[in-house]
């Protein structure tokens, strides 16, 4: 990867690529994989159980699924996200698996050089993103099998595995690996933190590139800059320049700038903890993160004679904090702000026989024997934490003070794309607030994930509302679908296969 002084304008301009993907987790490694020349087919020798979109894949069995219509092919299905490219994929991939079955895939892979689009993987570790600081030990909330990325089955790399989950642990190193086995490491630069991006526009007549302005006025994506020369990679209109640094050995920083004719974004959630925004909550006893809490245990700083933890939450990072406190005999306080008969609970739409655990954590909420080791609080609030290791709480009609050890607050975390303007913000559905993956996700075309106020700019994963593996492969699927018919179009496809960037 050529890496150049980001305090300078160099003389030769940065190499030009057509993609660059920013993260490296399932969600980057999918879109590497398309863009690498796989293409999915109908499998001939399957039959799909949703009869009219089987009709509708029989009428051009003959192309892959990149070259089709995925607006038609998406009409009428019904799925967990709300993406119908996300839906399609999955179901395509894992037909029925909401009703509990477990049908083959009805897709057949093929490679096809020719059809490979050169791009870069930027991503701050080896591939696999947040999975590598996951905690080892706890369960995936999905099936192993729905974790797994096109081509390599999750179960012939796990064999003699009991579970039909997975620990973050296999997880990981099933991503790591799937990397090596598709032969997609020359796409990847790990240990690569990026800084800035900024669109910049083709001058007229050879005047190069200089900052632009888009439509709505906002002044573009990242800092102002001077102008920049380089050649045009052809096509006019726009590129983007990407600029950060690599971690190399003895931590040294080396910075780098290139350009992207497209820059696709798939960062994930888990960058930034969400904060309650109260007051006491920098104190140092205020944690966000459950590896602080099983940091405490095996360091012994709390024990069964500790006052309680305070656990804010009720989604399933809380139940694992609630889990690891108890089994390990320390007393709690778990705090959450819905009823308990809310049917928006996640421990109600989890099958008790999958997740026993979580239904623990769930019967310990309405059990009042003296013997639980959490006392919960629903349909309560943090009012503050104080200097004295004490916290408030808010009920319906009272104010509850209580002394404790440490406190974790597990509400959710929240995208940090501190790269862009205004951490990205007018990207959302709501442009007047912050991207959030559940109430303001980044707004794009729902078949080809492309921004709807950024083009040339891609979301997908978590960022557009799909937290769970299974779906954000339908960001992958459009996005390919897209950049392959424009390249297409354009009579830009590379057919040598390689990637002379890294």
């Amino acid at each position: 990867m050529p890496l150049l002084e980001e305090t300078t304008v160099p003389q030769e301009h940065p190499p030009t690529l057509p993609v660059v993907i920013i993260g490296n987790g399932p969600s980057g490694i999918c879109l590497s994989y398309l863009l690498s020349g796989y293409k999915p087919y109908l499998d001939t020798g399957t039959v799909h159980p949703n009869p009219i979109l089987y009709r509708k894949l029989q009428e051009t069995k003959h192309l892959p699924i990149t070259e089709q219509d995925l607006e038609y092919l998406s009409e009428g299905l019904e799925g967990r996200s709300r993406n119908p490219v996300a839906v399609l994929f999955d179901t395509l991939l894992h037909p029925n698996a909401d009703f509990g079955y477990e049908f083959p895939p009805v897709l057949q892979w093929r490679r096809d050089k020719q059809q490979h689009i050169p791009h870069l993987v930027l991503g701050r570790a080896t591939p696999g993103g947040a999975w590598h600081a996951m905690q080892g030990s706890m369960l995936t909330i999905s099936l192993g099998i729905w974790m797994e990325l096109p081509g390599v089955n999750y179960r012939d790399m796990t064999k003699g595995k009991r579970s039909d989950r997975a620990t973050p642990e296999e997880i990981s190193s099933y991503y790591r690996n799937y990397v090596k086995l598709m032969g997609l490491q020359k796409n990847f630069a790990d240990n690569t933190y990026v800084t800035s991006i900024q669109k910049l526009y083709r001058g007229h007549e050879g005047e190069g590139l200089e900052n632009g302005h888009n439509d709505q006025g906002d002044g573009g994506v990242g800092e102002e800059g001077n102008v920049v020369k380089c050649e045009d990679s052809g096509g006019g209109g726009a590129l983007w320049e990407v600029r950060g640094y690599q971690q190399v050995q003895n931590d040294t920083h080396v910075p780098f700038s290139l350009f992207a004719e497209n820059v696709v974004l798939a960062t994930g959630a888990s960058d930034a903890p969400a904060r309650l925004g109260v007051e006491g909550e920098d104190l140092p006893f205020v944690f966000h993160s459950i590896s602080d809490l099983g940091l405490a245990v095996s360091r012994q700083k709390l024990d069964p004679n500790s006052d309680p933890v305070l656990i804010v939450g009720a989604g399933l990072s809380a139940a694992d904090a609630v889990l690891c406190a108890c089994n390990s005999n320390i007393s709690v306080l778990h705090v959450f702000r819905k009823n308990l008969d809310d049917p928006d609970l996640i421990f109600k739409q989890l099958p008790k026989t999958l997740y026993p655990e979580y239904h623990k954590v769930y019967n310990m909420m309405f059990s009042i024997a003296s013997s639980v080791c959490a006392k919960i609080f629903p349909e309560h609030c943090v009012v503050s934490f104080q200097s004295d290791m004490k916290c408030l709480l808010q009920g319906n009609n009272s104010l509850k003070a209580f002394k404790i050890s440490m406190a974790l607050v597990l509400i959710g975390t929240n995208p940090n794309l501190f790269f862009l303007k205004d951490q990205g913000q007018y990207l959302g559905l709501d442009p007047e607030k912050p991207i959030s993956c559940k109430q303001n996700p980044i707004d794009i075309h729902p078949y080809t994930f492309e921004c709807t106020k950024e083009p040339g700019l891609f979301a997908m994963g978590p960022l557009v509302g799909d937290n769970f593996v299974r779906f954000l492969k339908g960001g992958a699927l459009g996005i390919a679908s897209c950049l392959l018919k424009r390249l297409k179009k354009k009579g830009k496809l590379i057919t040598n296969g390689g990637n002379n960037f890294i």
